[in-house]
């Protein structure tokens, strides 16, 4: 007698056709069915206010700033722009929860989504994952350079809300008070002022896609991707209470903001005004006129009021961030040492030749890691043939060494 192949109970398919089938006193229930089962579930609770809503731990802008400043060093102008900008956000979500006493307050405070401008290795992602790692929200990380407009090749905007969504195992209350970050936003600036020249289906087509999530709408998010499973069922977000943090390197935008300040000027006209520019950080002085000259609709841009720029970090700076946050890049290569039980001493001079390596080569905070793994690699390599409880000694002479037999030390920019 042939075995009787398994069935779902609620979708028919066979064993073969899907992941995990689960069997009953009499039924059998498929992997995609108990997901969607999870999802109605969800969106019932939050229909009947029955969803509970996550908490989170508020502190005040100066408390956001010097929890901040044990991972992030410098950007101290960044720190107090975005600790303000998170303070409100998050004490207007507190201000929705609460029944408020006073019926005739007529007064409704909206968001203040931020964008921050900074050459690459500053530490934007950096800021924002601390943000959230501290108030214990959903976060995300999106990127602006494979999204398209619905339709073409690439992912859809709503792919954003649907990553947040599976950070909060789905739970549409706390995903709906989560913070997204959109990394390499200038990446779909305008190509062209002329929007009629073509169709810029990687750029404003973008930005038009973004306004109404970075606005506040309730929008159709497709749980498992919209274009690879386009028969399930679409869950809503309301993306009122997101906080959108933006950030991007705006490559060249040093000279819009020249031109706007009007640096290059010869005459006795607004001369002392000039004066006082700093030349070599430009940056410093962006504006958001800056930002529309540059590429961005002017709709992008009042959607994202709060702007903050990220300082390039000098050498003093890179040096702490070697040796001083909770997780910096010594303390980690110390713990990976410590745990083949061999002791790791750098003399301070091999710190210094780190950080002079990394402002030569223009490759910021993110750099350090290059040029650290470059000079531990062989030590780690050998490390099964050290004997227990000895120490590595690295020196200057070492370090140099190391560099020199990569092709990173061909990498001078002039």
């Amino acid at each position: 007698m042939a075995k009787e192949k398994r069935k779902c109970s609620f979708c028919g398919r066979e064993d073969k056709d899907v992941g995990i089938l689960i069997s009953g006193i009499n039924s059998h229930i498929c992997d995609r069915c108990i997901e969607q089962a999870q999802h109605i579930v969800a969106e019932e609770k939050v229909a009947k206010g029955q969803s509970k809503v996550p908490s989170f731990k508020l502190l005040k802008p100066i408390e956001i700033k010097e929890y901040i400043e044990q991972y992030v060093i410098g950007q101290d102008e960044a720190k107090k722009i975005i600790s303000v900008a998170v303070y409100n956000h998050y004490k207007r979500i507190s201000q929705i929860n609460k029944k408020s006493e006073e019926k005739n307050d007529d007064v409704e405070l909206e968001k203040s989504n931020i964008i921050l401008v900074g050459e690459t290795g500053t530490g934007k992602t950096l800021l924002a994952r601390t943000i959230a790692r501290m108030l214990q929200v959903p976060f995300c990380i999106a990127d602006a350079t494979i999204l398209t407009e619905a339709g073409y090749v690439g992912e859809d905007v709503e792919s954003i809300l649907a990553r947040l969504l599976q950070v909060a195992n789905y739970d549409i209350a706390s995903a709906e008070r989560g913070m997204i970050f959109i990394d390499e936003v200038d990446k779909i600036a305008r190509k062209s002022d002329n929007p009629s020249i073509t169709r810029d289906v990687s750029g404003e087509g973008v930005q038009q896609a973004l306004l109404k999530i970075l606005e506040g709408a309730v929008v159709n998010v497709p749980p498992q991707g919209g274009r690879k499973h386009p028969e399930q069922k679409m869950i809503q977000i309301n993306t009122q209470n997101i906080l959108f943090i933006c950030g991007g390197a705006f490559d060249g935008i040093e000279k819009k903001i020249a031109s706007r300040l009007k640096t290059n000027v010869i005459g006795y006209g607004s001369r002392k005004d000039k004066e006082n520019l700093d030349y070599d950080n430009l940056l410093q002085y962006i504006a958001p006129q800056d930002l529309r000259s540059y590429g961005l609709i002017p709709e992008i841009v009042g959607r994202l009021p709060v702007v903050a720029h990220l300082n390039p970090l000098e050498k003093k700076t890179l040096k702490q961030i070697l040796t001083e946050p909770k997780n910096s890049l010594i303390k980690q290569y110390s713990k990976l040492f410590e745990m083949d039980e061999v002791q790791l001493v750098i003399d301070d001079k091999v710190l210094d030749f780190i950080v002079d390596k990394a402002v030569e080569f223009k490759l910021g905070a993110r750099g350090l890691r290059s040029i650290c793994e470059i000079i531990m690699m062989d030590a780690m390599f050998d490390l099964s043939s050290y004997a227990k409880n000895k120490k590595f000694h690295l020196t200057l002479n070492y370090a140099k060494k190391q560099l020199d037999k990569t092709n990173l030390s061909r990498l001078k920019v002039a």
